[in-house]
């Protein structure tokens, strides 16, 4: 069974940088993307940024460009979310992501990290 666990979430201030790593287990084939999302209370979850596993660059939600970078390391079968010039309105849980290939959908989610940016 597949797994996604993050880590690297807290309490930090406005313009502060922060590090997720999501690491994936039990995966016996490799899976198509890998992507960052998050929620905020009351809201719907949104899309923060991916990346093909097998390659490419990553793409972002526009409120992340230029601030956010997606990374992978595949020999660790973790990706990276390195997250600078923090802003409050970045405040949210952060979910890994994974779709399997021949899926059309994300379909392993990790339990979420909660980042908070105080100003």
């Amino acid at each position: 069974q597949v797994q996604l666990v993050e880590s690297g979430g807290g309490l930090v201030q406005a313009g502060d940088s922060l590090r997720l790593s999501c690491a994936a287990s039990g995966l016996s084939i490799m899976p198509a993307v890998f992507a960052w999302f998050r929620q905020i209370p009351g809201q719907e979850r949104e899309f923060v940024a991916a990346i093909r596993w097998g390659g490419g660059s990553g793409y972002y939600a526009d409120p992340v460009k230029g601030r956010f970078t997606i990374t992978r390391e595949n020999a660790k079968n973790t990706v990276y979310l390195r997250m600078n010039s923090l802003k409050p309105e970045d405040t949210a849980v952060y979910y890994c992501a994974l779709q399997q290939l021949g899926r059309s959908d994300y379909n392993v989610w990790g339990q979420g990290t909660q980042i908070t940016v105080s100003s």
